[in-house]
């Protein structure tokens, strides 16, 4: 297989471009740190802005397996290592008492064994791989407690896990890793210490018109400005949850599906539960408020 020239920034923004991730400088930048110095990366930001997108990119144009760990409430590092297959050891010592074969060691050493053993995504990404280290995406960190993140600390800095029956297992080489947080709490400093952090921000529009005719090249392009200059329009207001360059994508291409050309204040109304996911906050956009701010959008989009 050909390796992908990630060699230089413009390389690695390039080689992302080609699986449909558009992304600016500054985070072309701390890819390629993240890729050339062996770190991992912290991506932090509102959900919807590509945080998740960027390790699937990576993933697709390095050629390598993408390992998701989504993190929530109450995760605990064996949810996260490793599992015993409980019932089928059940049915393995019922069946050496059977037939009266129950030798107590050997059984034991078989129970606790690789055949048994269900692989969560940290021990996954430690194993070899023929296409080389894995990706590996850890999402939505924020989510997790403190004594996941002391593992995790600890897991990363070695690259390697402990299962009590069968010892350490060192990963043979590093996995790319890429861990996300929508800071709906604090990552502790040591942990995001250890990784190159970045923010990933609202991209501004001529960013953001470059990702929806990366991802939606169908859509014509006066009603994809007209599209990105209205949600540009929707994040300046009071909302509980502005929307994200995923709702963006995901609206024009309802918008498609409906054969839309041009965005009006009907057609905002009807379609406004693709972009918007709160009541409170579409019920602010009932009526004139969404014609003021088409207007103002469109009135943008107007040569100076």
């Amino acid at each position: 297989m050909t390796m992908p020239d990630i060699s230089s920034i413009d390389a690695v923004q390039s080689m992302l471009a080609d699986q449909g991730y558009v992304c600016d400088r500054a985070l072309g930048t701390v890819t390629f740190l993240s890729l050339s110095l062996g770190r991992p990366l912290f991506l932090e930001g509102e959900a919807g802005v590509g945080k998740t997108e960027i390790a699937k990119a990576l993933a697709a144009g390095l050629g390598k397996r993408l390992i998701r760990l989504q993190c929530y409430e109450g995760l605990d590092a064996s949810s996260a290592v490793y599992e015993w297959n409980f019932a089928a050891q059940m049915v393995a010592i019922r069946t050496a008492e059977a037939t009266g074969a129950a030798d107590r060691k050997a059984l034991q050493a078989e129970l606790f064994s690789d055949d048994y053993l269900i692989e969560r995504p940290l021990l996954d990404a430690m194993r070899p791989d023929e296409n080389g280290a894995p990706v590996l995406l850890i999402d939505e960190l924020d989510r997790t407690d403190e004594p996941f993140e002391a593992f995790l600390l600890e897991a990363l800095s070695d690259f390697q896990v402990t299962i009590p029956e069968l010892g350490t297992i060192k990963a043979p080489e590093p996995p790319v890793v890429i861990l996300t947080s929508n800071r709906t709490r604090e990552v502790h400093d040591a942990l995001k210490r250890r990784c190159l952090y970045h923010w990933v921000d609202y991209p501004n529009f001529d960013r953001e018109m470059e990702i929806l005719t990366a991802r939606a090249p169908e859509a014509a392009e006066s009603l994809s400005r007209e599209v990105v200059a209205f949600v540009q329009r929707l994040r300046t207001e009071d909302l509980f949850k502005k929307p994200g360059v995923a709702e963006t994508i995901d609206w024009a291409k309802c918008l498609l599906a409906l054969d839309v050309l041009t965005l009006s204040p009907e057609v905002i109304a009807d379609t406004l539960g693709a972009v918007l996911k709160y009541q409170d906050d579409i019920q602010k956009l009932q009526g004139s408020e969404a014609k003021r701010l088409l207007d103002e959008a469109k009135a943008s989009l107007e040569p100076a």
